[in-house]
């Protein structure tokens, strides 16, 4: 018996996990519970031992997992040992024993600001509510920071119009306010009225509406992104993680205050957002050695 029922249901009624990342958790989980029983033959999770992990983490590095995706496994792992252990579930916690596989910092890609400048200046959106749709998704993602599934549960109620903010509720439920610009408060009153005119019967509470009038799932907010952002950049990943990367690396380009960063993004603590700055220490090096006289290399100089 590995309590996989019990396991789950503390992670969405208790720790208020989103569907997306329970999905996630169960892949992770049921990989590591057939690797047990498949490879170590055995039948309950009270059998587990540190070996059996580490077992487990060699047999992901040979399928070629990388050192990131193997760590984002043992965090599953790790909190579903925690979870056994409090509930009385289990005597030890065999992740005690266990060193996770080093990674490297990973610096975020993000989208130039001329190539956002372009996405909004040069494309043709078209008049119609699907054309305003996707423009609004995209400027919103930008201008706010808001993750696609954020942006999907966003209410028309979560708008202040007058006070130019949106309420948040982000990852575990956690509300956060989100300031906007004045173009992106003339945005959403113009998208409002032709989302009024498109769907004059409709009592869904949620801004973004597909063409059938349900909510615009997560899926269909990155494949908006996707689309338009293969217009303007090359980066490979195009997706709406990397319009929030942008726009805090944009922030961070522009003297904002880190901590000011992490309540924008909704950050649980300073060390997830640490990692904009190393792309603005990149924009100062640059600025340096092409302003600076001092700054370019003699070969350059010759």
């Amino acid at each position: 018996m590995f309590h996989e029922e019990s396991f789950f249901g503390y992670l969405s009624l208790e720790r208020r996990f989103s569907p997306h990342t329970l999905t996630a958790y169960r892949g992770d989980l049921q990989n590591f519970i057939a690797h047990c029983t498949e490879h170590q033959c055995l039948t309950s999770v009270a059998e587990v031992r540190h070996l059996h992990i580490r077992a487990w983490i060699v047999a992901q590095m040979q399928a070629g997992q990388s050192s990131r995706s193997i760590n984002r496994r043992l965090s599953c792992i790790k909190t579903y040992f925690r979870f056994l252990k409090k509930r009385r579930l289990l005597d030890k916690d065999p992740m005690q024993k266990v060193v996770a596989p080093k990674t490297g910092k990973r610096l975020p890609v993000f989208v130039q600001e001329n190539q956002m400048a372009a996405l909004f200046t040069h494309i043709e959106f078209g008049d119609g509510y699907k054309g305003q749709l996707d423009r609004l998704v995209l400027e919103l993602l930008y201008a706010t920071g808001l993750r696609r599934s954020e942006a999907s549960n966003l209410k028309i109620s979560d708008i202040d119009l007058g006070r130019s903010v949106l309420r948040i509720s982000g990852k575990g439920n956690k509300e956060r306010i989100a300031p906007f610009a004045r173009y992106l408060g003339e945005l959403l009153e113009d998208f409002l009225a032709i989302r009024s005119a498109t769907f004059p019967a409709t009592n869904e509470p949620w801004l973004f509406l597909n063409r059938k009038g349900e909510r615009l799932i997560p899926e269909s907010i990155y494949q908006i992104v996707r689309r338009h952002l293969s217009a303007v950049t090359t980066v490979e990943q195009r997706s709406p993680h990397v319009l929030r990367h942008s726009f805090a690396t944009h922030l961070s380009n522009h003297g904002a205050d880190l901590n000011a960063i992490k309540e924008l993004l909704g950050h649980s603590n300073l060390a997830a957002t640490q990692i904009y700055m190393h792309n603005s220490i990149e924009r100062l090096i640059e600025v340096y050695e092409q302003a600076h006289p001092k700054g370019k290399d003699d070969e350059e100089k010759a």
